[in-house]
C-alpha cells in the first residue's frame, strides 16, 4: 500500500496591506494529516484525513482509541468532527480519552454506503449504489490494518455516519458488529429498499456474541419514517439477547436533518462517559 503524507493547510496567509503587518511572520495553521490507501478492494486509492492528538508521537509507548469518521473530508464532516474530539478531550472537559480521528473522503457515498435494493425505482436514479459489501471489506481487511500498523492505537474503535452514512454504521453493526466498540448512528437512511435492513437477523442477537459495545443512536425532526425507523433500530438494541450492548437514544426536538450531527455527536460523546 501506498502512503502519501502530507499537510492539511487550513490558513491562507494574510495579505501585505492586511492591518498593515508584514506577512512574513504568517506560518499555515495545520490541524492533522492527509494520508492516503490504495485499496484492492475497491480499486482506489481512498485520501484520509488524520486527526492526531496532543502529544502523540509515533516513538512513544503511548497508545490511542481511534474513531473513525465516515463522511470525512475536508469539505464534509471531518474539521468540526475533530474539533469536537479535541474539545472533549481537554483534561478539564474529559468526555474523552485522546483519540485519534481517522476522516475516510468520499469518492461516491451512494455506492460505499448502501447494499443492493429491490426498489427498480432507486437502482434507476442512482446506478452506482449497492457496493456496501466491498466498501465493508475495505475497512476490515485494509483500512483497520492500516491504521493499526502505521498509527499508535489501541483496541478501541468508534465509528460514526449520518444520514447514508448511519446506514452503513447500522449495517456493519447488524453483520460485522465486532469491527467497533462503539457505533454513533446519526439520523440512519433505514428506509433504503423498504426498511430491509431492519429484519436482518443480526449478529450480536447470537448467543457468543460477548463484546462490549455502545451504540448511540439519534434522530430530530426528519419525518416519520426516518424517526419511526431510528426508534425501531433502538428498540431492537434493547430487545437484543445479548447483555453486552449498551444502547442510548436521543430525540433532538430542534434539530433537523441537516443540523443535527454536529449536537448529536457530541450527546453521544457525553453517552460514551458513562
Amino acid at each position: 500500500m501506498t502512503k502519501v503524507t502530507y499537510y492539511i493547510w487550513l490558513l491562507i496567509a494574510l495579505t501585505n496591506t492586511t492591518f498593515g503587518q508584514n506577512t512574513s511572520s504568517t506560518k499555515p495553521f495545520v490541524l492533522g494529516l492527509v494520508d492516503a490507501i490504495s485499496s484492492k478492494e475497491l480499486g482506489e486509492t481512498r485520501t484520509l484525513n488524520i486527526y492526531l492528538p496532543e502529544g502523540y508521537s509515533k516513538d512513544s509507548i503511548a497508545t490511542y482509541p481511534v474513531i473513525y469518521l465516515l463522511d470525512g473530508s475536508a469539505d464534509e464532516d471531518f474539521i468540526h468532527i475533530a474539533g469536537l474530539v479535541q474539545f472533549a478531550s481537554f483534561p478539564w472537559v474529559k468526555l474523552l480519552p485522546k483519540s485519534v480521528v481517522v476522516g475516510i473522503s468520499n469518492v461516491d457515498r451512494r455506492r460505499d454506503f448502501t447494499y443492493p435494493t429491490t426498489i427498480e425505482k432507486d437502482r434507476k436514479d442512482f446506478p452506482t449504489t449497492g457496493h456496501s459489501q466491498k466498501f465493508i471489506a475495505f475497512i476490515e481487511t485494509e483500512l483497520q490494518p492500516y491504521i493499526q500498523k502505521n498509527y499508535s492505537t489501541n483496541s478501541s474503535k468508534t465509528i460514526i455516519g449520518q444520514s447514508l452514512g448511519g446506514l452503513l454504521a447500522t449495517e456493519i453493526l447488524f453483520k460485522k458488529p465486532t469491527l467497533f466498540n462503539h457505533y454513533i448512528i446519526v439520523s440512519p437512511s433505514l428506509w433504503w429498499d423498504n426498511e430491509s435492513l431492519l429484519s436482518v437477523a443480526p449478529v450480536f442477537a447470537k448467543p457468543d456474541f460477548q463484546q462490549n459495545t455502545t451504540v448511540f443512536v439519534a434522530v430530530g425532526k426528519e419525518g416519520k419514517i426516518m424517526e419511526a425507523d431510528a426508534s425501531r433500530l433502538t428498540d431492537l438494541l434493547k430487545k437484543s439477547a445479548a447483555k453486552t450492548i449498551k444502547t442510548d437514544f436521543h430525540y433532538f426536538t430542534d434539530e433537523n436533518h441537516a443540523t443535527i450531527f454536529h449536537l448529536a455527536v457530541y450527546k453521544a460523546f457525553e453517552k460514551l462517559k458513562k
